[in-house]
């Protein structure tokens, strides 16, 4: 069993520290030195806009300065990293603001892509696409409705629309097709939710529960050789011991446990597995800036995964 050790954790501290945007270093901090809530939450604000969704680059590979769904469940996906519930706070009250205004959703939930992507530097999966969007909006509405049906108030209509997006979710796993590149992890933020809250009086769990692990098992590349390219290795899925999705994964999660302690560079922080392709070219400067974004976020995962399963000394 290969761990981290005591210095290499401190080479990669002192690569946050030397590159991380604010957002990422006091994320860093918070999981890693108490770090503090209200740290997260100041430097997660400069992404807010005034209509209380996020944008501005926070999700680095798209940097439209306007409010998007995605880049909205990204901040939602930190608070929920940090444990932060208070809904009375400005920015919780921002994000039900944008939701609710319903701008870039449908009947069937909320947009990956929005139009104006195409005016900024930008990943080519982040150019306005509306075909592409019926299946790669699956688990951005999934994360989206989970969060609304968590905090939000029963009596109000965003609450309303969550439970129907919810329902149409779920009943997509009867037949399921093409659930986009998000798919699968939406729906098991959308698990955790409804267990948590005790729905399984609204909604059949064990179908739904049961339904997501044959999504992640066949999700998971199990070619060792493979994973160095883009693709979804277990720790996409499992992030802890106590993952329901962990049984029956377990030689597969060690596996990459070993690879990830023995893929990091030397006096630094982990590469990161895709590019811009096409793009590259297009805006080289903000691709070289983007990826060393990522680099940051990719190492906070990485040490918190080594983190959760003892792999570090």
């Amino acid at each position: 069993m290969k761990k981290l050790k005591a210095q290499e954790l401190e080479e990669i501290r002192l690569w946050m520290y030397r590159n991380a945007r604010q957002i990422e270093l006091a994320l860093w901090q918070y999981y890693f030195e108490n770090g503090s809530q209200e740290s997260v939450l100041a430097a997660l604000a400069m992404y807010q806009n005034a209509d209380g969704g996020f944008g501005n680059a926070l999700e680095a590979d798209s940097w439209n300065t306007e409010s998007s769904p995605y880049t909205t469940l990204y901040a939602i996906n930190i608070l929920n990293g940090i444990h932060f519930t208070d809904t009375g706070h400005p920015l919780m009250q921002g994000i039900f603001r944008f939701l609710e205004s319903g701008v870039y959703s449908d009947d069937d939930g909320w947009w990956f892509n929005i139009p104006t992507n195409d005016d900024y530097p930008h990943a080519p999966w982040w150019t306005y696409d509306s075909s592409a969007n019926k299946f790669e909006s699956i688990g951005v509405s999934a994360g989206i409705a989970g969060f609304i049906l968590q905090f939000s108030s029963k009596d109000t209509q965003i609450y309303q629309k969550a439970l129907l997006v919810a329902d149409k979710l779920i009943e997509k796993l009867h037949t399921p097709e093409n659930l986009g590149e998000m798919g699968v992890g939406g729906y098991i933020a959308l698990i955790d939710v409804l267990h948590r809250l005790n729905m399984a009086d609204r909604f059949d769990l064990d179908f739904l529960s049961d339904a997501v692990k044959q999504l992640v098992n066949k999700a998971i590349e199990r070619d060792v050789s493979k994973w160095g390219l883009y693709g979804k290795k277990p720790a996409d899925f499992i992030r802890s011991p106590e993952s329901e999705f962990y049984a029956g994964n377990e030689e597969i999660l060690q596996q990459e446990l070993d690879y990830t302690v023995d893929t990091r560079v030397e006096k630094g922080v982990w590469g990161i597995t895709w590019s811009w392709f096409d793009n590259n070219e297009k805006y080289p400067k903000e691709f070289a800036i983007s990826e060393n974004w990522w680099k940051a976020a990719v190492a906070i995962e990485k040490v918190r995964l080594l983190k959760n399963f003892d792999r570090i000394e």
